[in-house]
Formats: C-alpha cells, structure tokens, sequence
C-alpha cells in the first residue's frame, strides 16, 4: 500500500480509502443489499491487513448503523491512532425541524451523534454529505470550524456539488478566519468525467485533496456491458446517475476490458489504476462486498497505466451532463 497527503495539508491516507456504505443494517435505510454486523467486518479486518488505513462512511448511511459497525471493527482490529476515519453530515437523520442539511444545530447535533456510534472522540475528517443552499455558507462554515476547535473533527473536506460553490465556501473560510476544506469527494469515474472541467483544476490550485466516489461506476467497469447487479436493480440511484450516452459508455468499458486482458488482470483494477492517475486525486473510495473486491483495489496502486493505454481507455469519452449532486 502507499501513502499520501490529503491535498496541501498534513493528513495522510491511504492510496485506496474503504467505503463502508455497503455495511449496515439493511432494514435501516434504503439500502436493502448492505451487509450485516457480522458479515461486514471480515473485510475491515481485510482491509487492514492489505495496508488500507483510511474508512469512510456517513451518519446516513442504513440510519447509522454504518458507523457503528465501522467503528466497533476498527476499535477490534486496530488502535484509533493507526487509523483514518472520515464521516459525513448533511442527509436527514429524523423528521421534523433541524432533521438535515447544513445549520448550526443540525452540525453540533450530527457530529456528537456521529462520535457516539463510531466510539471515538474525534473523526480525522468531517464531509459536508451536500450542499445546503438553504443555510447561508457564513453559518455552515463557522460551525464546522467549532467543530475542529473543540476538538471532535482533525480536518473537514466536502463532497458533490458545483466549482462555484467549493470556491464559495473556501472564499467564506478564508474571509471568516475559519477552517479551510482540505478535500473534496466527488463523482469521478472513466465514464463520468465532468470533474475535469472545474472542480479538478481549481482542487489542484487550491491544494484540496481529491477522494473519488464510485471510481468503478458502481460496477459498470468491472464487467460486461448490461450486466446487472442486485445492487443495480434496487439502488434508485444508480439509474439516476448513470442515465445517458450509453453507447459511448460501452466504448470506454469495452477499451477498458481489452486494456485488461492486454495485462492479464481484472477490469476492475486497470479502472482504478486510471482514477489513481489523474493529477487532482489522492485516494479513491472503493466499496468491497467480496474479498476480491479489496483484493482488486490493492493491487490497482501497482499498476501504471501507459500513455498508449491511457489514449485508449480515454478517448471513446462523451460529456455528460454532471450527476451525483
């Protein structure tokens, strides 16, 4: 495994960071494909043991459940020092007033409920799940300050949204005298690129580390074209994200299942490989419900892709409207 800082600043992370929102109680949520307690931590012990040191989850995600177990396998298997645990905040957690979004009190509210489940008393990164254009961004970004000041987050990052708004909040930070984001995790994949057009470059400028979701395009790279998933088949998301340009969609999985067999290793591991090239990223999250999943991603930080594979893999790309936000 190697390592990395987060962007410009002093955290460093794993090359491939754990997504856990595929463990959870399924009955809490909607996400009726997530793992139980007991299946799901094997492949944190996996993780650990392959080197990956960085986990990332939600307080949404299966209504906190992923958190607990998250945070009850990494007290098990490793110390909290040795480890790099990133949470987020922004989707609704109850009905009624101050349930979700960005405010002050749904901000103070979230990140000790979030600290409660995980078992710790800080998180290394604190995300912004959205954002909240009904909270004005002076009020989210003071209170995500008070945040690290007390102690309870190390660094805070954020997550989809437009280059405007990032730009926005760094700006308010900056002006506020307040904690500045030092990550960015967005929607970045071989057939979903739009995140080259601002947001990378101004990440880069910035010095705003990159942490790619759905680097594998929630499996659409790593195997036939068409070939669907129980996942695919009741995530409601999955068809809203990945709506349009399907033939072109197919050329770049198609380039990328040839550029594999060319090496003789998974599909998965050359579209990881790609993502891991690209300039702006620092660790792309990679969500793993079989050990060859982790397997897959372990061994995709050891390939360096060629710039004829790369001309390849990248040229059928058409542009997309962004999705994920």
């Amino acid at each position: 495994m190697k390592y990395l800082k987060l962007g410009a600043s002093g955290l460093e992370v794993s090359a491939i960071t754990l997504g856990c929102m595929s463990y959870g109680e399924a009955s809490r949520g909607n996400h009726e494909w997530t793992l139980d307690e007991e299946t799901s931590r094997p492949f944190i012990k996996q993780a650990l043991e392959a080197g990956i040191t960085t986990f990332d989850t939600a307080n949404a995600y299966s209504d906190g459940t992923s958190e607990e177990f998250v945070g009850r396998a990494l007290a098990d298997f490793a110390t909290r020092e040795e480890v790099v645990i990133a949470t987020k905040v922004f989707m609704p957690m109850y009905k009624g007033g101050n349930g979700g979004g960005l405010s002050r009190v749904h901000i103070m509210n979230q990140i000790d409920a979030s600290l409660t489940r995980l078992g710790t008393d800080y998180v290394d990164l604190y995300q912004i799940h959205r954002w909240d254009d009904t909270v004005p961004i002076e009020e989210t970004m003071e209170a995500l300050h008070d945040v690290v000041k007390a102690g309870k987050a190390r660094y805070i990052g954020a997550s989809s949204m437009f280059a405007w708004q990032f730009a926005k909040a760094q700006y308010t930070a900056d002006l506020g005298g307040f904690t500045r984001f030092v990550s960015m995790q967005d929607h970045y994949n071989l057939i979903q690129r739009e995140e080259e057009r601002e947001m990378h470059p101004f990440c880069l400028d910035q010095g705003v580390g990159v942490l790619p979701w759905s680097p594998l395009a929630r499996g659409r790279l790593t195997r036939p074209w068409g070939e669907l998933t129980h996942r695919d088949e009741t995530d409601n998301v999955s068809g809203r994200v990945y709506a349009g340009t399907e033939e072109g969609d197919k050329q770049v999985s198609d380039a990328v299942a040839t550029v594999a067999a060319n090496r003789g290793v998974s599909r998965a591991q050359i579209a990881l490989a790609w993502v891991r090239q690209q300039p702006a990223v620092t660790s792309p999250i990679v969500g793993a419900t079989k050990p060859k999943h982790l397997d897959d991603a372990v061994a995709s930080v050891d390939i360096d892709l060629t710039p004829d594979e790369l001309e390849a893999l990248e040229s059928p790309y058409q542009p997309h409207i962004p999705t994920g936000f």
